[in-house]
């Protein structure tokens, strides 16, 4: 049975429908009413988890925009904008170009086709997967099976990551899991083992005899989460909201580190006035070695202020993944606090969906109607049902 806050969550989606796909925002706010690959793909999950065939149609029209548009090389764009004169103009990222929409892209025809029985799409744009594999492949730029991603470089778009970026790495892995289970070969299970082990070692101090960064490794201390990055200069030590509740999806690592982070993450999360994950933690403030990076990481006004935006904000999207993790790990009542909490939040200014939240105030942030907000609360509220993606 619905109830109020799934209906004006569904309510929306069905608002940022376009003949092409799903709008990031039902706003007509900067560039958000555009086709977004990570924004459209959420939405589309949520869709396909939800079972409403007009949604999932516009899922589908999300997926082909994305593939008609993807760039010779095989990057897939990070917006796609249709202006009323008929042109279009394509983005693939601001001040540096995204890496992660292929992965989004890649687990969006999956999860597609796989609940959907699809495979004349599948077939249909398969080349396109091949496509955007391959050249993940060369982003990896040294053949060490880890992509290594430009500051600015993924959904974080002005936060201080950069590197080997764990975020990267699991959705990667994510979409080549996803591959395999539709059109499996023993080359895409051999990189999926690759990548697997790399991340697994190199990503958490424990015993690894071949670390990436051997002096970087020998320095890092034990924690009970994954490390955001590791880079030439060393590891970036932040906890990632994101990658580490996607790892937990994908069940990395032996049960005791997962209960490790599952316990590390509640502890956070209850102890903080959302009573929701943060972005990343703890926020980057002027006194930090790191508040340079992150003060000339803006292309427009700077958006980053302790507790806000990428620098410690609170997401109901990136909430929704880190509920369908509890849920995965079969916690049971945990699940429950965080959907209630998301859906306070998504209340706020009169079902105002906004795009992210003050995580020491509470005061809204960002875009209003922001379409995966909707989608994340959707996500985890399906997920508590019993449905469950392709991982």
């Amino acid at each position: 049975m619905m109830n109020s806050s799934n209906i004006q969550a569904k309510k929306l989606l069905f608002k940022a429908r376009s003949e092409r796909g799903f709008l990031a925002s039902a706003e007509n706010i900067t560039n958000y009413k555009r086709i977004w690959a990570r924004d459209g793909v959420i939405c589309g999950l949520a869709a396909l988890l939800d079972g409403d065939e007009e949604l999932i149609e516009t899922f589908k029209k999300t997926l082909q925009t994305l593939a008609n548009y993807q760039h010779a090389l095989g990057q897939i764009p990070s917006n796609v904008y249709f202006k009323e004169t008929n042109e279009v103009e394509l983005s693939f990222g601001g001040l540096a170009g995204r890496v992660d929409t292929i992965s989004w892209f890649i687990i969006g025809v999956c999860n597609y086709c796989w609940m959907q029985n699809d495979d004349d799409f599948l077939s249909e744009v398969f080349p396109n997967i091949e496509k955007g594999l391959q050249l993940l492949e060369a982003w990896e730029f040294n053949n060490n099976d880890l992509l290594y991603v430009p500051r600015s470089g993924n959904w974080a778009d002005e936060y201080i990551t950069e590197g080997h970026t764990f975020y990267d790495q699991v959705l990667r892995l994510w979409a080549l899991r996803c591959v395999q289970k539709l059109r499996p070969s023993a080359s895409y299970q051999s990189k999926i083992d690759c990548i697997t082990e790399k991340l697994e070692g190199n990503y958490r101090k424990n015993d690894y005899q071949t670390p990436f960064h051997p002096k970087a490794y020998q320095k890092l201390s034990a924690t009970s989460y994954w490390m955001a990055s590791v880079n030439p200069s060393g590891y970036q030590t932040m906890f990632d909201a994101f990658g580490n509740s996607i790892a937990q999806l994908l069940k990395l690592g032996d049960s005791t580190f997962q209960k490790r982070l599952t316990n590390y993450t509640e502890t956070l999360r209850e102890s903080l006035p959302l009573q929701l994950l943060p972005a990343f933690w703890k926020p980057i403030k002027e006194a930090d070695d790191d508040w340079k990076l992150l003060v000339n990481n803006c292309k427009y006004e700077f958006r980053n202020h302790p507790y806000e935006f990428h620098n410690g904000g609170t997401w109901q999207m990136i909430n929704g993944f880190y509920g369908m993790s509890l849920v995965s790990q079969n916690y049971v009542e945990n699940p429950k606090h965080v959907l209630k909490a998301i859906q306070r939040l998504n209340a706020e200014e009169n079902d105002g969906f906004y795009e992210n939240f003050n995580t020491k105030t509470g005061k809204a942030i960002g875009v209003p109607q922001c379409t995966w907000s909707a989608a994340g609360e959707l996500l985890l509220e399906q997920y508590i049902n019993g449905k469950r993606l392709l991982v």
